[in-house]
């Protein structure tokens, strides 16, 4: 295949950021199964974090997840993490665990819940400041379960309310991301259930608060690349959460249940500018029963093989099977592209740039997964009990 030097810079500046609690110990309300090796503290974490980067060369920075990711010194982790040729990405607040916010967190009817949940999340930006951090990643679980517990609409003054004190806090070089979930915890009504919600609370807010697309929270059936399209347009689309799912939200890997939807979101992200660093490519994923630094990998490489299928797609004779009503044959033109084999060209990248070409095989004979199961013996875990 004869490739474009254009398109061999795009796929090699491509940067996936990782999350920390996917290499911690997780599950289902079900049950956790824990895992040998598996961190025990954030910096723990961030060394895992680095062997995915080191075996794919596109994961160069970690999300945090606080209070879960919570440290004494942010400042020194972030130096920790730059040692190890990475950096502090997205910091993600969690107001939705503790026994205070079954009701809601910024939604909450009580003010003193409210308050709380508000200082959290002002918290967030402090440690924004302190790790250089760019992004606040927001998921409310906020909703109710049944008609008439509460005031739909005076739920949503408070949501603005609260957005609106942490919009005013941020600096001038960060952002706020707002996530949405069309159903889970709350079933009856959820507070920010759909992308219009979110777009619709962010447009108020100004420009440095944008939308996130989680691919695992959409009702079957959706067309997430639609949404995506349209939040380009819109310039409010600030990120991914990339994952997988079949029934729900199930977090699995990327491309797992279905690879042509993601080929599909990829191309609308190339066709509508969005390739770059102003939208956000993250995994938010949870490895329950499969180990998890491969499963991270093999993340990473799905969406980078979803993105070169893209980039391979071509654009004017796509254009001109559009413009002609040729249904097949615009229709083939986005085939050709998704049906391509783009690992022999993603493996010569990967030789190109000096890393091993299979990123999966080269990290099964580093030993690392022997070296962690054996130095990670004693103390507690990360991860979160079910």
């Amino acid at each position: 295949m004869t490739v474009p030097p254009a398109l061999k810079a795009a796929l090699t500046s491509q940067a996936i950021e990782t999350p920390s609690w996917a290499y911690g110990n997780s599950g289902t309300r079900f049950k956790v199964f824990a895992q040998p090796g598996v961190p025990r503290n954030p910096r723990e974490k961030l060394d895992d974090a680095a062997q995915v980067h080191k075996h794919t060369g596109a994961a160069p920075s970690v999300a945090l997840h606080i209070p879960w990711d919570r440290v004494d010194d942010y400042a020194a982790l972030a130096k920790y993490a730059e040692e190890r040729g990475l950096k502090l990405g997205a910091i993600n607040s969690n107001v939705f665990q503790d026994d205070d916010y079954r009701l809601g967190s910024v939604c909450h009817p009580d003010a003193a819940v409210r308050r709380k949940a508000l200082d959290h999340l002002l918290e967030c930006v402090d440690i924004m400041d302190a790790t250089g951090s760019r992004d606040l990643k927001l998921w409310f679980a906020d909703g109710t379960n049944y008609p008439g517990q509460d005031d739909i609409r005076a739920r949503q003054d408070r949501l603005a309310e609260a957005l609106s004190a942490v919009y005013e806090r941020l600096g001038e070089d960060q952002r706020m991301l707002l996530e949405y979930k069309f159903f889970e915890p709350a079933f009856y009504t959820t507070d920010v259930p759909d992308w219009g919600t979110a777009y619709a609370h962010c447009l108020r807010l100004g420009p440095r608060a944008q939308v996130v697309v989680d691919t695992g929270h959409h009702a079957p059936g959706t067309n997430i690349e639609f949404i995506v399209a349209l939040l380009l347009r819109e310039g409010k689309l600030g990120g991914f959460d990339f994952n997988s799912r079949f029934y729900a939200d199930d977090d699995l890997m990327v491309g797992a249940a279905d690879p042509f939807q993601l080929f599909r979101i990829m191309y609308e992200v190339v066709r509508g500018g969005g390739y770059g660093p102003e939208v956000a490519f993250m995994l938010d994923q949870c490895h329950n029963i499969e180990p998890k630094i491969p499963a991270i990998i093999r993340s990473v490489m799905n969406v980078q093989e979803a993105t070169a299928k893209a980039l391979l797609v071509d654009r004017e004779a796509l254009a001109a099977a559009q413009a002609e009503g040729d249904v097949l044959g615009a229709n083939a033109v986005l085939m050709d592209a998704y049906n391509t084999d783009v690992r022999p060209l993603l493996a010569e990248l990967r030789e190109e740039i000096g890393i091993d070409p299979d990123p999966i095989a080269a990290y099964r004979r580093s030993g690392w997964a022997e070296t962690i199961t054996e130095d990670r013996k004693g103390g507690r875990q990360a991860g979160w009990g079910a």
